[in-house]
């Protein structure tokens, strides 16, 4: 069987500041990030002759309109993708891989629509005025359970199956906020404290505020490389490792038959077959967190304990003076806070810290040694993902 893994590089990442709310455009954000990108990667732009991304809520910036706003000359691979990132980074790595084009620009926006565009809609005949997600759905889907209602569901079933509470599902978004303390660029660095997570308010029970990710207007892109070229670059090459994507049969929350049958377990599977590096090699662990009981779920879909015990494991690695998780008390969990405080992106902020760490550009969250990062974007049911970036040599700092 073909085996692409190393043969494509993440050279160059940039970024449009996350932020509440931006006085800019989807477009203006998703530029100054792919600007940013091709710049850190020392190509010119007349090397980019592949575009792929996307958005979220509004359905992002095609890639044509990225195309012609860069005035890119010659492209001869793009494609939209939906969010989590891990889509846009495969389609790339197949595109590069298969030579279709030589260098790919993949980006990622993340807008926050005022009321009056969805007011628009309801004139376009959306249900109720309400827009229509980036996975396909609308708010107002009688038969569906997506977003907080599917997963707040599920983490009931959770907390009920398994005999847990609350506490565990805190330790979560205690740990991404401890970290984005380091991260100057989080939309949320206000400590947070045990009672204040216990004392928040409860959107859908029980999942509170603190359990679902941090709304934002903000842009992430990357260069994807083959690893010869990339190697000639003058950033550091990020290599990546393995990828994975994974359903099962029926992957819509509703029809989920457990929380053993999800496509977090299909991952992970899936991701072990193809690398060489797994949960005890890796020196950065970055699950997804738009909501914290997919984060609580993975460390148990990826092995790191039994189903049912994520909790008493985050206990035992708990680094009661720093405040926060250190698996086998050196490894961290979301370092740059994550999308319960750094702003939920889908992934796109999870692989760029994966970078700027394997990099070693991460400053004073800089994991010392860094050479493999363990991701998984996306969530349980449609759109699971997961991969492993790695770098040539350990880093020391």
């Amino acid at each position: 069987m073909t085996t692409l893994k190393d043969t494509v590089a993440i050279s160059g990442i940039g970024r449009s500041p996350y932020a509440r709310d931006r006085d800019t455009t989807e477009l203006a954000m998703v530029t100054d990030a792919v600007v940013e990108a091709i710049r850190d990667s020392g190509l010119p732009r007349e090397a980019i002759d592949g575009v792929v991304g996307g958005g979220v809520i509004t359905g992002g910036v095609d890639p044509a309109t990225v195309v012609s706003a860069l005035g890119l000359p010659q492209v001869t691979f793009w494609a939209p993708c939906r969010p989590p990132i891990v889509n846009g980074l495969m389609s790339a790595v197949h595109a590069v891989a298969a030579g279709t084009c030589r260098a790919v620009v993949v980006y990622h926006s993340m807008y926050r629509l005022s009321p009056a565009p969805f007011r628009a809609r309801a004139a376009l005949g959306l249900p109720d005025g309400r827009a229509a997600t980036g996975d396909g759905h609308t708010d107002a889907e009688p038969w569906g359970m997506f977003g907080s209602t599917g997963y707040a569901a599920w983490a009931a079933r959770y907390l009920a199956e398994f005999g847990r509470t609350r506490e565990d599902l805190s330790l979560i978004p205690l740990n991404n906020r401890r970290n984005a303390a380091d991260n100057p660029g989080a939309v949320m660095r206000t400590p947070m404290s045990r009672e204040d997570y216990l004392s928040a308010r409860m959107i859908r029970e029980p999942l509170c505020l603190y359990d679902m990710d941090v709304p934002i207007d903000g842009a992430d892109a990357f260069v994807l490389t083959s690893a010869e070229v990339a190697a000639d670059l003058p950033t550091v090459p990020v290599l990546v490792h393995a990828l994975a994507m994974g359903m099962t049969a029926h992957p819509e929350e509703h029809l989920t038959a457990d929380l053993r049958k999800t496509g977090q377990q299909v991952t992970a599977a899936a991701l072990r077959a193809r690398s060489d590096l797994w949960i005890d090699d890796v020196d950065v662990f970055l699950p997804y967190d738009g909501f914290s009981i997919i984060t609580l779920r993975a460390f148990e879909s990826y092995g790191f304990c039994a189903d049912g015990e994520a909790g008493d494991f985050l206990r035992e690695n708990w680094d009661r003076k720093q405040g926060r998780i250190l698996l086998r008390g050196r490894v961290p969990v979301n370092p740059h806070g994550g999308s319960l405080s750094e702003g939920g992106s889908q992934g796109s902020g999870h692989v760029r810290e994966a970078v700027v760490q394997l990099r070693g550009d991460a400053g004073s969250r800089q994991v010392d040694g860094a050479a493999s990062a363990l991701l998984t974007p996306g969530g349980f049911f449609f759109n699971a993902q997961a991969a492993v970036l790695r770098r040539e040599a350990p880093l020391t700092v």
